[in-house]
């Protein structure tokens, strides 16, 4: 039985939607329906009722849940064994997708730089993903938006900033203003960026204070399309630090300061397993690819 159907199937269950549960394994949701289907057509049964925008199991769904667990649990297993029986294992990072495109390929060089004969993965994926295959030692180690609470299975570590910053291109009014008011900003034409990485409910707050109402002009769910339209002059708009790092260190953006109007502060998180010692070589490499990429160091020297 094919397996991404399985995992497609619990999420589902576990969400109750089809939408969330593509925003969970970061697949669309045609993609979800799809897999769904495909498993119906294998099991030639029924699995959920859709009423409009909501789902409800049918009863011979129900019946298959502990199946799908049981068939997941014992891939995972067989994984488990045949890598555990493997010469040599190799050391799994994950990474949410802000994380995966905007630090990763620059933190893994200098990483590789400081343990060059480690051999490695990176998994990619949503929040909600990249915590299940860590409580499922799939991933050693882990960089996630920051959560408020985790499981006791999972141990958490600041690794790097990513507040929300109010980015404009230089030549608007704003890279001269010192600390414009909330109606001052909600004036203006805003590009506005919505997706899962973050908490924008902080952006939305912000006008909400102080009784203003944004104008946005643009609304997007692509964070480089945003970042575009903001260096083509389009509008002003709130991006996370990760995303907009190099811009803002090249001054093709300017970043506004807000911070009489709202905390934007946020952090990604180094997480793993807590049954798991991380090799100290290995945590050391880490936290100084980390401060590397941080500081925008062009080079590591490789110690003796």
């Amino acid at each position: 039985m094919n397996m991404d159907y399985l995992e497609a199937f619990m999420y589902v269950v576990k969400f109750k939607s089809f939408h969330k549960a593509a925003e969970a394994l970061y697949l669309t949701q045609p993609s979800i329906t799809a897999r769904i289907k495909g498993l119906e057509r294998e099991l030639e049964t029924q699995l959920f009722i859709r009423q409009g925008r909501g789902i409800t199991l049918t009863e011979k769904g129900k019946d298959f849940i502990p199946f799908a667990e049981q068939m997941i649990r014992t891939y995972q297993q067989s994984k488990e064994k045949l890598r555990s029986g493997s010469k040599k294992k190799k050391f799994t990072f994950g990474a949410n997708m802000i994380t995966a495109q905007y630090v990763m390929p620059e933190f893994i060089w200098f990483f590789s730089q400081q343990l060059p004969t480690l051999e490695y993965d990176v998994v990619c994926g949503g929040n909600e993903y990249i915590l299940e295959r860590v409580s499922r030692k799939e991933i050693d180690v882990a960089f996630v938006r920051q959560l408020d609470n985790y499981s006791e299975e999972i141990l958490s570590h600041s690794f790097l900033d990513n507040s929300i910053h109010l980015v404009v291109h230089p030549s608007h009014p704003f890279a001269t203003t010192q600390m414009p008011s909330a109606h001052q900003i909600a004036q203006e034409p805003l590009v506005f960026f919505e997706c899962g990485a973050f908490n924008w409910n902080l952006v939305h707050k912000l006008f909400e204070a102080h009784n203003a109402k944004a104008r946005i002009r643009h609304k997007v769910g692509n964070m480089e399309i945003a970042k575009s339209l903001i260096l083509h002059q389009s509008g002003i708009g709130f991006l996370p630090k990760l995303a907009v790092k190099k811009e803002l260190e090249t001054g093709a953006l300017r970043s506004i300061d807000v911070s009489h109007l709202m905390n934007f502060n946020q952090q990604i998180e180094r997480i793993h397993s807590s049954t798991i010692n991380l090799p100290k070589e290995i945590e050391k490499s880490i936290d100084e690819a980390a401060y590397q990429f941080e500081y925008a160091v062009p080079q590591l020297k490789v110690k003796s």
